[in-house]
């Protein structure tokens, strides 16, 4: 689960203040030359079933991409109004094209269905979710589309979107009308409580659209699993879209439930699935076991947890899975949509998964097998002091180049804006246990680097096929857990201003964490916090690496969140950056080729699209991030030539 901490009482306000102003792009080509080269619709939220978030069309390129401007502007009108928990609002929706319409979803799941040329309102539907109730998340990323074969043209619900809520409803609506769908559940509808324990209902929900194979829904969960040691049950089900009954369900504790000494819950699915439609697979990225921080009650590597795990669509018959962190203690679940793709490598054609992953590795296994492509290797890691723990001996480490830099946080190492700021942090992280990645959580207190929010998250990956090149974003900063008992929650609680305290119930121990920031509001990790980077999968070499966005007082490389896309055009588009601002690198070295700025800063994947009179748009949500700042949006912008 994440859950990032850069909003505390030390302000990134000084350091990274939002800027105004909007620029933005345009062209003159001939429409009709690019439309065989365009694709047919952005149909998933990741682009495609597979997550490539590639744009094959190269109407925007890297010769007029100067010229973009902005074509048009549409309000949602959530602000987080009447809601008890407004502060936590989100906008990272990614809208899909679906029918030559454009479709996305709200955090309060309110559906809306645009013309795509002109941003116009064609419908919107309103789950009426009650803003008086507290949710762990408030976050919708999206909604998915399906149309019914066996369905005439003009029958209701031939064409359909799909969505999974924060109250945990999976939701089937008619994608002309938007009107629930009748014979899907009950009028539509799908409770996702059913069939499943679930501790909290508050704590289970649904903020990543479902993947869809064939005439199946298939939805993971988001579970919150700080609070609870048994936090509930994280089941990955299909759903039958033609009726909303469960097909299938995947338990990814039920083999190793049986080992476990007490309460245990979790290693859910809360990201983006992925389907290979040719091969009846889905591929599913799997969370820690609860509680994050403590692991005495769940001996053993914790299978299935912390993994991407193939599972066959149609029935959820388990083909292979491949862990990438063994016994999770650093919440370091899976959060990144697995990477479908095909790689060119020693005369071959590969067909691939990448997954990228929280500490910076990336990991390349061959699709049908889970076989690695790139070595990976275990090695030796620190071991946990705290009695009743069993820390993993080793972890995996991927041979290709890790995402974040591995530049270890030391008295060495360590960042200030001053040379005084930085000796002050240097006596405070020399206190606590930091032996690097995988230094387990301890009473004594730990720096935790890459912290829970770092390497690569829900935005993903995006990857150049023609290139073969993976784009990757991450994010930069370093955690400070400490495990203390239960009989000192009352008073740890009362006295941890800026700190994240969490029971860990059922547990021996509770927990809290920070992000470490300095009195002046700078990380204490060394710069740049966020970094765009690119990958040659045929080779296996990074090609380039720069810094992703830069501060009022010129520090480069900003923390982020959301992802990126690329284009034919040799163009990798990504906001995600605390500047508000909206970028267009070259793919081919990583040059910044256009900026405009945004009205709130773009905490979401971009998309683009071609419609019907033959013209590129490319599309962000700009509506802040209840976790990063005070500054909440409801836009969303669009850009052509």
């Amino acid at each position: 689960m994440i859950r990032f901490l850069l909003k505390n009482d030390l302000s990134f306000s000084n350091t990274f203040p939002f800027l105004a102003i909007s620029l933005c792009l345009f062209q003159v080509v001939t429409a009709q030359e690019h439309v065989a080269r365009a694709p047919a619709s952005w149909y998933a939220y990741g682009g495609d079933a597979g997550g490539n978030r590639y744009v094959r069309s190269d109407q925007i390129n890297s010769e007029n991409v100067m010229d973009l401007k902005p074509a048009w502007t549409f309000r949602t009108g959530e602000l987080g109004q009447n809601s008890s928990i407004a502060e936590k609002l989100t906008f990272e929706a990614t809208p899909i094209f679906f029918d030559n319409r454009l479709y996305l979803s709200t955090s309060y799941g309110k559906v809306f269905a645009l013309d795509p040329t002109s941003g116009t309102e064609l419908w919107s539907y309103d789950p009426k979710i009650d803003r008086n109730a507290s949710f762990s998340e408030l976050t919708s990323r999206g909604v998915s589309s399906w149309t019914d074969p066996d369905l005439h043209a003009d029958e209701a619900c031939k064409k359909c979107i799909v969505l999974g809520t924060i109250h945990a409803k999976l939701i089937k609506l008619d994608a002309i009308t938007g009107k629930p769908c009748k014979n899907f559940g009950k009028k539509g509808v799908v409770d996702l409580y059913e069939g499943v324990f679930v501790a909290e209902k508050g704590d289970y929900q649904t903020t990543s659209p479902p993947a869809i194979y064939q005439d199946l829904a298939i939805t993971g969960s988001s579970i919150g699993d700080n609070f609870n040691a048994d936090t509930g049950n994280g089941s990955v089900r299909a759903f039958s879209l033609r009726t909303g009954k469960l097909v299938w369900s995947w338990d990814p504790l039920a083999e190793a439930r049986s080992t476990f000494k007490g309460p245990v819950g979790a290693a859910n699915a809360w990201s983006v699935l992925s389907v290979d439609v040719a091969r009846d697979l889905v591929f599913v990225p799997t969370g820690s076991a609860s509680p994050d921080f403590y692991g005495g009650y769940r001996p053993g590597d914790n299978r299935y947890a912390n993994s991407v795990v193939a599972l066959k669509a149609s029935t959820g018959q388990l083909v292979w899975h491949f862990q990438t962190v063994h016994h999770d203690l650093w919440d370091y679940d899976v959060a990144a949509q697995p990477a479908l793709v095909e790689i060119r490598k020693d005369g071959k054609i590969i067909p691939a998964v990448v997954q990228a992953t929280k500490t910076g590795n990336l990991f390349v296994l061959h699709r049908e097998t889970g076989e690695p492509i790139y070595p990976i290797e275990e090695r030796t890691v620190p071991q946990s002091d705290i009695p009743g723990e069993e820390t993993a001996p080793t972890q995996p480490f991927s041979s290709l180049p890790n995402l974040m830099g591995q530049v270890p946080l030391t008295a060495a190492t360590v960042w200030g804006k001053t040379p005084e700021e930085r000796q002050k942090n240097a006596r405070f992280i020399a206190k606590f246990r930091n032996e690097g990645l995988f230094t387990p959580p301890s009473v004594q207190g730990s720096v935790l680097y890459p912290g829970n929010g770092s390497g690569t998250n829900w935005g993903s990956v995006s990857y150049d096929m023609e290139n073969q090149l993976l784009i990757a974003n991450t994010c930069r900063f370093a955690t400070l857990v400490e495990l203390f008992e239960q009989d000192e929650f009352v008073g740890k609680r009362a006295d941890s201003k800026g700190f994240e305290v969490s029971r860990q119930r059922g547990a021996p121990y509770a927990m809290r964490r920070r992000t470490m920031i300095g009195e002046s509001g700078t990380l204490m990790n060394p710069p740049p916090w966020g970094t765009l980077a690119a990958v040659n999968l045929s080779t296996g070499q990074l090609e380039w690496e720069t810094a992703l966005g830069t501060s009022e007082d010129g520090l480069s490389g900003l923390p982020n969140a959301g992802g990126s896309i690329v284009t034919a055009g040799g163009l990798v588009f990504i906001a995600a950056t605390f500047d508000k601002k909206f970028r267009a690198f070259s793919s081919a070295d990583g040059t910044v080729l256009w900026e405009t700025e945004l009205p709130r800063c773009g905490i979401a994947t971009p998309m683009s699209y071609v419609d019907k009179n033959g013209k590129q748009f490319v599309v962000i949500a700009a509506g802040g991030h209840g976790k990063m700042g005070p500054e909440i949006g409801d836009f969303l912008m669009a850009f052509s030539l």
